[in-house]
């Protein structure tokens, strides 16, 4: 009995303890002074102002003001020098409002892993006139490096450091990261600015030696996003420009500002663990559509590297990365945005006089996706690569029509015959595939489906999976 009293003594002493700790970490939420972004205005001076707020998992919700001229404003923070450190720079602000994705970023990370996530409000500095926002990026970045250095009397590690900048904010984040000889572990550019960085030397923007590990993000390189590689590896979503399920020229703002953004939106789902946003190297977008780069292997890295996942391309705390690749990915048109790559090879028995195209459609219970195959003259085959939202196992229907053209119904060659693959990207000995277990015929203009369900592997001594 005597030991079984001293038992629930032992046990009621820790649940106190447990309830004052409670007590006293509600006690220091509450405590905290929550501040939000700066707003601007179009008429103001916009004058360069730099404020940061930090957010950790005790303050997720709160932001709170650091100054790195006041070292008591960090000592008295819920910072702490022995997680990873992620700063976010946001980029031009052309009705000086708050970043709206700044909110959602941060739950995300916060979400992802236990760090300190600091974010930069330079509103007042980078509201309307672009040029003078870019003149204001060398101060900026000073002060940012201003509050690293002082992170570094506290025990952070330059390798801990995570910069994530988005439009002029990733050029930012490289001129900080070139202040610190390119030590610094990580930056993410997302869609860099372009328009006065493109013909920029290395040393005036975001460049492969800013940091152990670059990555860039580009989905508008045609209008407000940097068209050139400027990482280890960069990303270029659906090819770099066009992201599909934006707006029209009707919807004037978002068409304008979708493209851009949509590298920020793919981030905040990546980190989130949503979608596993996976990049294929391949020399241009027009070969990785035509299916020319549908495996991982032989490439200058591992894998295919994975946006949000950089550990799995390379640990920037034990190694460099000295080699740099451009990779290619597509989306699906509705956020999140998670594709699902299908090679489709059709094959001819026989060469044909001039170039065929094969409209295909994959469909799922839920959604479809289409493209088109060209067999060219005197070829064999065709490839295509397609987006679909859905895994190829769950892909019920292949819907085929070949529309013909005007010389070939002047010649009588209506009909094509043929056979017909897909498999899920990347290829390799465990990727999922489906062949049409019988020869394909196809008539001018006549829509076929076909049961991907009952589809077996390729069989035969040729093997259309086989790369050229």
């Amino acid at each position: 009995m005597a030991g079984g009293g001293s038992a629930r003594g032992h046990w009621l002493q820790w649940a106190v303890r447990l309830v004052l700790i409670a007590w006293a970490v509600r006690a220091q939420d509450t405590n905290l002074t929550c501040s939000d972004f700066q707003t601007s205005g179009i008429f103001q001076d916009n004058q360069l102002q730099v404020q940061f707020l930090l957010f950790t998992f005790q303050n997720r919700n709160c932001g709170q003001v650091i100054d790195w001229g006041n070292a008591e404003s960090i000592g008295d923070s819920p910072f702490n020098s022995t997680r990873d450190t992620k700063i976010l720079i946001h980029g031009f602000r052309a009705l000086g409002t708050k970043p709206s994705w700044i909110d959602d970023m941060v739950d995300a990370l916060l979400g992802a892993t236990d760090a300190n996530v600091v974010a930069v409000d330079w509103v007042s500095g980078s509201t309307a006139k672009y040029n003078q926002a870019v003149e204001n990026i060398p101060r900026l970045s000073g002060e940012v490096a201003e509050l690293i250095k002082h992170l570094l009397e506290l025990g952070v590690t330059e390798e801990s450091l995570h910069l994530i900048g988005i439009s002029l904010g990733a050029h930012a984040a490289g001129l900080v990261g070139q202040m610190f000889g390119g030590r610094i572990g990580h930056i993410t550019g997302l869609d860099p600015a372009g328009y006065k960085f493109k013909k920029a030397p290395p040393e005036e923007r975001l460049d492969p030696g800013d940091a152990m590990f670059v990555e860039a993000i580009h989905t508008d390189t045609d209008s407000f996003g940097i068209s050139i590689p400027v990482g280890h590896v960069d990303y270029f979503i659906n090819g770099g420009r066009d992201q599909p399920g934006c707006p029209s020229v009707r919807h004037l703002y978002g068409f304008v500002i979708c493209d851009h953004m949509r590298s920020v939106s793919m981030y905040i789902s990546a980190v989130r663990g949503i979608c596993s946003f996976t990049g294929f190297p391949c020399p241009t977008y027009k070969e990785f559509l035509g299916g020319q780069c549908v495996s991982c292997a032989g490439s200058s890295h591992a894998s295919c590297p994975r946006i949000a996942r950089e550990d799995i391309l390379a640990n920037p705390r034990t190694q460099i990365i000295s080699q740099e690749a451009q990779v290619f990915l597509m989306t699906t048109a509705k956020e999140p945005f998670c594709a699902h790559h299908m090679l489709l090879v059709f094959s001819l028995p026989e060469p044909r006089d001039s170039t065929l195209t094969i409209e295909i459609e994959l469909k799922s219970e839920t959604s479809s996706s289409k493209t088109k195959i060209s067999i060219a003259g005197g070829h064999l085959e065709g490839r295509a690569v397609l987006a679909h939202s859905a895994p190829l196992c769950e892909i019920q229907m292949a819907v085929l029509r070949y529309p013909g053209s005007i010389l070939s119904f002047w010649r009588g060659k209506t009909e094509i015959r043929g056979t017909f693959c897909v498999s899920e990207m990347p290829l390799g000995d465990r990727a999922e595939r489906r062949c049409l277990p019988q020869t394909v015929m196809l008539s001018g203009n006549s829509r076929h489906s076909y049961n991907l369900q009952t589809a077996g592997r390729p069989g035969g001594h040729s093997d259309p999976w086989e790369e050229n």
